[in-house]
């Protein structure tokens, strides 16, 4: 027998605040629960099953834009995959776009950390290069 829930208890199952429960039902990526006599939500294994779905979706970086897709094309499963395929490609492409920016600001932090001298602000090499960008490559 399936067994339902409140939305704390969604909330607490799926380590999810319950305003973005509310929110995710709002914008459709979650089925609207059910409702009690006395109108409070009521939700069941499938809610919790979709919204642990979003959630690791979210934790992976996906945008709501690609998860509503995602969900989509879970709700039918016997089509074929490469459209899934293409989602998850073109998320990686971002997230390796900004692995890369990521490591070009850590390059730059630690040069910055590196020329600082110790001394008094008005010679911290950190304070200059932030505030004049054009020295953040003066000592490549």
């Amino acid at each position: 027998m399936a067994q339902d829930f409140m939305i704390g208890e969604l909330a607490k199952r799926t380590d999810t605040k319950v305003q973005t429960i509310r929110y995710y039902e709002e914008i459709g990526v979650m089925p609207k629960a059910i409702r009690t006599t006395n109108n409070r939500r009521v939700y069941n294994e499938i809610h919790l099953e979709r919204l642990t779905f979003i959630r690791h979706s979210r934790e992976l970086g996906f945008s709501l834009d690609d998860i509503r897709n995602l969900l989509e094309f879970s709700d039918q499963p016997d089509r074929p995959c490469e459209e899934v395929d293409a989602i998850a490609r073109a998320h990686l492409k971002r997230v390796d776009r900004k692995i890369a920016a990521l490591e070009v600001m850590q390059t730059e932090l630690k040069r910055m950390i590196n020329h600082c001298s110790g001394g008094t602000i008005s010679d911290c090499r950190i304070i200059k290069v932030l505030a004049d960008h054009s020295l953040c490559q003066e000592h490549g």
